[in-house]
């Protein structure tokens, strides 16, 4: 029994590529049927996102199995073998598991320590054994998957720290303000950068979000989104006042914003602070406005340094989850070769239960007056004797060698006499 994933994700493909093999939801169940059959696997598994697909399995003939597959995929999705075949990785056994484990801890992903691939795992996964084709095996790997990544999210700090300009915005403002529930925002722009980095700020309990735009259409249809106000574009600067944090992006020819209008501002204010976050690029923002106090602002560039600090710091931690990674492959696999001694000692068990039996069977006959108290005691004699007798042999089982490999069943099996294993 061997676990094989095969696949491809951004690391080998491109785009392009990746959205040729991908597949849609509700294509799963049947298209799980097809790869148990086509590619003679006991138990199936697909995983496809945005950035990966894989296909996860248990399969009895490693020498056959990787072509089965990549024939799976070229004839369901009508695309010749060769337009995808040297984009593909290929693990089995212990690199399998421990990819699967790594994909799930996020450390395969493209941002390290990004959350979204657990929840899409256990999408597929609910699909898979909704569908049936999973089984003792990969139920197992899966959930060990989620126990570990949820381990790496709880003992690092994979994913602390901001990775993306918009998140390292709402960090900066934090960071300024603490709690920034109660908080304001304005967004000069209502483009993507603009859009999710107020998301972030949603999630992070302000009170109120202002949106203005250019076109108004589109800032109203950001601001109805956000639960929010939209603002004319020519009276934005009226409100500047009533705002804590800005966040701008439109990349103007002139700035939108000048030193002698935050001033204003900071008077209606009392001097309270406004943070102020430029990504645009022509910038919108006077830099001169940073020699007013209580005025904050960074643009795109001291985010981008924020951002890296942070990679560096996330690389540090996917260290240490590397190696609770590797930990947790050493445990699973052990189960694994478990799996493969449990005939054996279930074998053992029954054949000492049944001598025992006649056995016992044979004395009580010849012992018709035995009190019922006195017969119970020489059962429990006689199965505590099987008992001890067997612990020795079934912990020689269980074991391993100097090497770590679990030990062969063959032994037992010759001096017990028992029936040949497959």
């Amino acid at each position: 029994m061997h676990i094989v994933t095969l696949g491809l994700n951004h690391q080998t493909a491109p785009v392009e590529v990746r959205e040729r093999l991908a597949f849609k939801g509700e294509e799963l169940p049947s298209a799980l049927r097809r790869l148990q059959d086509e590619a003679d696997l006991s138990e199936t598994l697909i995983i496809s996102t945005c950035n990966r697909v894989e296909l996860c399995g248990i399969s009895q003939d490693l020498d056959k199995c990787r072509e089965k597959m990549i024939a799976f995929l070229a004839q369901y999705h009508q695309i010749p073998t060769d337009s995808f075949a040297d984009k593909l990785y290929f693990h089995t056994d212990s690199d399998a598991i421990r990819h699967g484990f790594r994909v799930a801890s996020s450390l395969d992903s493209m941002v390290v320590g990004e959350p979204q691939i657990l929840g899409q795992l256990k999408d597929a996964f609910f699909i898979a054994s909704e569908s049936c084709s999973t089984g003792l095996v990969l139920n197992r790997f899966m959930h060990r998957s989620f126990f570990i990544a949820k381990e790496v999210r709880t003992k690092t700090r994979i994913a602390s720290c901001a990775v993306s300009v918009s998140f390292a915005a709402v960090e900066l403002a934090k960071k300024i303000f603490g709690d920034l529930k109660g908080m304001k925002v304005m967004l000069i722009g209502a483009g993507e950068m603009c859009e999710l980095a107020a998301r972030h700020f949603v999630n992070q309990g302000i009170e109120q979000v202002l949106v203005t735009n250019r076109t108004l259409n589109r800032a109203q249809e950001l601001a109805e989104e956000l639960s929010g106000i939209a603002l004319p574009f020519e009276k934005f600067r009226e409100h500047l006042d009533q705002v804590d944090i800005i966040l701008s992006s439109t990349g103007p020819p002139d700035y939108l914003i000048a030193p002698p209008e935050l001033s204003q501002a900071l008077k209606k204010r009392r001097n309270r602070p406004i943070f102020l976050i430029d990504i645009a690029v022509p910038r919108d923002i006077d830099p001169k406005v940073n020699e007013l106090d209580n005025i904050y602002l960074y643009d795109v560039d001291d985010l981008q340094e924020t951002v890296t600090e942070n990679l560096d710091q996330r690389q540090q931690e996917a260290q240490r989850a590397e190696t609770m990674v590797d930990l947790e492959v050493d445990k699973f696999e052990h189960w694994i070769a478990s799996l493969a001694i449990t005939p054996t000692i279930k074998e053992l068990r029954e054949q000492v239960r049944k001598i025992s039996e006649q056995e016992l069977n044979k004395t009580l006959t010849g012992l018709p007056d035995l009190e019922t108290k006195d017969r119970r005691r020489l059962e429990a004699m006689v199965n505590a004797i099987g008992n001890k007798f067997l612990h020795h042999p079934i912990n020689y089982l269980k074991s391993q060698d100097d090497n770590g490999e679990n030990v062969p069943t063959a032994t037992i099996r010759k001096i017990f006499h028992l029936t040949e294993s497959e």
